[in-house]
């Protein structure tokens, strides 16, 4: 039903969906496992943004102990977070998935699969489309963002969205959603006593840690030293970013 990855540092298993001969077999100690389940939704062309044969999980082939640094950086990227949950940590997921996916596709498939991803127009994402995804994230900021939702407001798939979005503001979107929701912390403190882990969780973070450390590291001072007058630096509005698409995009 799924293809799974097992990495250990740069050895990677790839087990594809309905695989049932035998089973992995390993000798020794193993300092960490990492098990990453991609459904298959992570393979339609929604996801994607390719128009592959619809048979293309099965042509995935079963590959055991081999190396593949792009993937084992995606997994160990998705491990950190899981150790250190972030706001946008989701986003971050949902992106390597789609990175994840796209890569099994045009590596480990039959020939004819790999082509049909390869041929697959890149489509870029334009200011106009653009504008109205950075003002949904700016709506959104304190509720659940999605790749998906963001993917269709601009009417791209989720693997060419956050291409095109990186090209066109200088970062992938889930750094840029954590980023807009540091600044909307700043305001949220500067403008009452709503309590730190009521913002924390309203924006994103999984506990009241989480969010001390991201803002003391962004900011440079603790939120409740923030809110006593310590910040200095003034919040980047979005007015600020419009303004400089033109130069990024």
């Amino acid at each position: 039903m799924s293809d799974r990855t097992i990495t250990r540092r740069d050895t990677i298993w790839l087990t594809p969906a309905r695989w049932r001969e035998g089973s992995i077999d390993i000798g020794g100690d193993l300092p960490e496992i990492a098990h990453i389940y991609l459904p298959p939704s992570q393979f339609s062309p929604g996801k994607l943004g390719v128009e592959v044969d619809a048979s293309v999980l099965g042509a995935l082939r079963y590959d055991s102990a081999f190396e593949d640094p792009l993937l084992g950086e995606m997994a160990r990227a998705i491990a950190s977070e899981l150790r250190s949950e972030t706001s946008a940590g989701k986003l971050l997921v949902e992106s390597l998935a789609s990175g994840m996916a796209i890569r099994l596709v045009q590596k480990y498939t039959s020939s004819s699969a790999a082509r049909s991803a390869a041929a697959s127009a890149r489509e870029g994402l334009d200011r106009r489309r653009l504008f109205r995804v950075l003002d949904y994230i700016e709506a959104n900021l304190e509720g659940n963002l999605t790749l998906d939702r963001m993917a269709s407001i601009a009417f791209l798939s989720r693997f060419h969205f956050a291409r095109g979005f990186k090209q066109a503001v200088g970062q992938p979107p889930h750094r840029y959603v954590a980023a807009r929701r540091l600044e909307r912390a700043k305001a949220l403190l500067i403008q009452g006593d709503r309590p730190l882990v009521d913002i924390a969780l309203a924006l994103g973070f999984s506990s009241q840690a989480n969010f001390n450390r991201a803002f003391k590291q962004a900011a440079g001072v603790a939120p409740g030293q923030y809110r006593r007058g310590s910040g200095s630096q003034p919040a980047l509005s979005l007015a600020d970013i419009r303004n400089a698409i033109p130069i990024l995009a």
